[in-house]
């Protein structure tokens, strides 16, 4: 691959655990300030890719490259400089339950310790109120929030350190209708502010269709479709049929060409 848009490049992967084969001679790019959607049946391996791309976890074989840096042949430092750009919304948000909202979303900013704490609380301040919340909920504990609000603070503790690298594990799940357009809204309106490259795993049609500029579908163990949503659907393979078949992707489309 010799693309000069891909940001992330992963070439010849595998992966597997003890006997288990998760992915077999997986290729994939992403180019540079592009949101791609991962989609994938349960255990296909796509949060698992996810933890290869940003470097908490190790390919069996191939090669994970990250702007242009093999992220095996890294030292420690270099990998820890790398995963300081990305920025990870987990699934479910995986707020620690015992701190409140504004030392969750301090947390990255005080491992550096670089900073002190007067700069801190302003950023913290500063990051919530991009994600659309007031300071007021800064003293809430996790457990006193909403379900968006779970994932708008742990969207502002992924901003924390201002990534050149979005990762976002089924941003949508859990949030009722309105809810989870309002945050697709608010992915959309920070991907242009900012200009981050988002790599999205989902099995929401609307979330892909509204935000997505690729799709790459992983079935039997590497990526087996790739492109734009009209590109994808074309593809013929089982897995692509039964995902974007019948009505969901013909609504899917339409969708998309009504953007």
């Amino acid at each position: 691959m010799n693309n000069t848009d891909c940001i992330i490049c992963l070439e010849h992967v595998d992966t597997r655990f003890g006997g288990q084969v998760i992915h077999h001679d997986l290729n994939l790019c992403v180019h540079r300030g592009e949101i791609l959607a991962l989609v994938g049946g349960s255990g296909s391996g796509k949060t698992t890719l996810l933890r290869e791309m940003i470097g908490l976890q190790a390919p069996t074989a191939g090669c994970v490259t990250v702007d242009g840096q093999q992220l095996a042949q890294s030292d420690a430092y270099t990998q820890q400089c790398l995963r300081e750009r990305c920025g990870v919304l987990f699934q479910g948000g995986a707020l620690f339950s015992a701190l409140n909202v504004f030392d969750n979303v301090a947390l990255p900013l005080r491992e550096l310790d670089l900073l002190d704490q007067s700069l801190i609380a302003q950023l913290v301040c500063h990051k919530l109120a991009m994600v659309g919340l007031d300071t007021a909920v800064a003293h809430r504990m996790p457990s006193e929030l909403s379900g968006g609000m779970v994932k708008r603070v742990g969207l502002a503790r992924a901003l924390a350190l201002e990534p050149e690298f979005l990762f976002l594990d089924e941003p949508t799940s859990g949030l009722d209708p309105v809810a989870g357009q309002q945050f697709v809204e608010l992915i959309r309106q920070l991907h242009r502010e900012l200009g981050f490259t988002v790599v999205l795993v989902t099995h929401d049609l609307d979330t892909m269709v509204d935000l997505a500029d690729r799709i790459a579908v992983l079935a039997d163990q590497h990526i087996v479709a790739l492109g734009r949503l009209n590109e994808v659907i074309a593809r013929d393979h089982p897995f692509v049929h039964d995902f974007f078949g019948g009505t969901r992707g013909q609504r899917a489309l339409a969708a998309q060409e009504a953007r």
